[in-house]
């Protein structure tokens, strides 16, 4: 079926109950942490637009510059007739693989996977115009709780794109893996974007640029709490941090606070109290070596089958294969 069509896997009180769920739980831990979704309010996502477009965050520009140059590449690997995209956004640098896809001529179908049902409206209804005769049928669902993988025509492309792999935490990333390893079929395959590991000074500053961008973006999600959760957050009270573990081999990003304080959030009937100096984890985002990839790949019952860089070496796309496949 072309044109364009939505399923909703997601309650419409979802993200009211999620965020209360993750503020409850990760705020009256020790340390206190968020999860890095509810950064993307809508000034959330135009700040990271922003972001991507500063001179230091490399990776959307390396991962881009893969895909155009390995897009036939990949396409000629993979020979999909349905590309299932998780985490599919505005649906743009998806576009190469689509048109990589239909030039071979084995593309019938894509399915965009995400949580924000506008954008899945508004990439939707672009493609279909811009691609005659394409099926897009979005998905609306949280695929860090629960991986639903639609049917579609085989061979399956199911890209993962952006790095949001080194978002989730190691016993969390395993289990995300292992649920696509369950659920690809033999002739199926798995493209995956993952940052590398590089020069210290690089890393960070991708985290926490020179204009200040990152900062505010970090310090925006307070806003979130506020306007969702109707919290006292006082963003002036906190600043960002960005730092790199090296053992761990992740960037985490953080918001220290300036003085001893209460925060009280009524929503939750929660009041949080934050030692001057004290932080709040908000992201960690690992970067990745070929060997690490290949080695949680295998242990999810997949196979890496390729592997590309950018020139510089900065980000890896990987093609994985059900191991069983041969």
């Amino acid at each position: 079926m072309t044109g364009y069509d939505l399923t909703r896997l997601l309650p419409a009180d979802h993200f009211h109950h999620a965020l209360r769920h993750d503020v409850q739980n990760g705020l009256t831990a020790s340390p206190k942490w968020l999860p890095p979704k509810w950064f993307y309010d809508a000034r959330g996502s135009e700040l990271f637009e922003e972001i991507t477009r500063l001179p230091e965050y490399y990776p959307t520009r390396a991962e881009r510059s893969i895909l155009v140059a390995r897009a036939p590449e990949i396409a000629e690997v993979s020979r999909a007739r349905t590309l299932v995209e998780l985490g599919s956004g505005s649906s743009e640098k998806t576009r190469l693989l689509l048109d990589a896809l239909r030039g071979l001529g084995t593309l019938d179908s894509y399915v965009p996977v995400d949580v924000s049902e506008s954008a899945l409206e508004a990439a939707g209804r672009a493609l279909t115009e811009d691609y005659p005769g394409l099926g897009v049928h979005a998905v609306l669902a949280d695929f860090t709780h629960g991986l639903h993988l639609p049917d579609g025509d085989g061979p399956r492309l199911l890209a993962f794109l952006g790095g949001t792999l080194g978002n989730l935490l190691p016993a969390e990333r395993a289990r995300f893996l292992a649920g696509i390893g369950e659920r690809l079929r033999p002739d199926d395959a798995l493209l995956l974007g993952t940052d590398l590991v590089k020069d210290t000074g690089v890393l960070v500053a991708a985290y926490d640029d020179a204009a200040g961008v990152t900062a505010e973006f970090n310090l925006n999600v307070l806003n979130v709490l506020n306007r969702e959760l109707s919290a006292d957050f006082d963003p002036a009270q906190f600043e960002h941090v960005a730092l790199w573990d090296a053992e761990q081999e992740w960037i985490e990003m953080r918001l220290r606070s300036r003085r001893d304080q209460t925060v009280k959030i009524p929503e939750l009937d929660l009041p949080l109290h934050f030692a001057e100096g004290e932080e709040l984890r908000t992201e960690v985002s690992a970067k990745f070596r070929r060997e690490r990839v290949a080695t949680e790949l295998a242990a999810a019952g997949m196979r890496l089958a390729e592997w590309w860089t950018d020139e510089q070496g900065r980000f890896g796309l990987s093609l994985a294969r059900p191991a069983s496949a041969g």
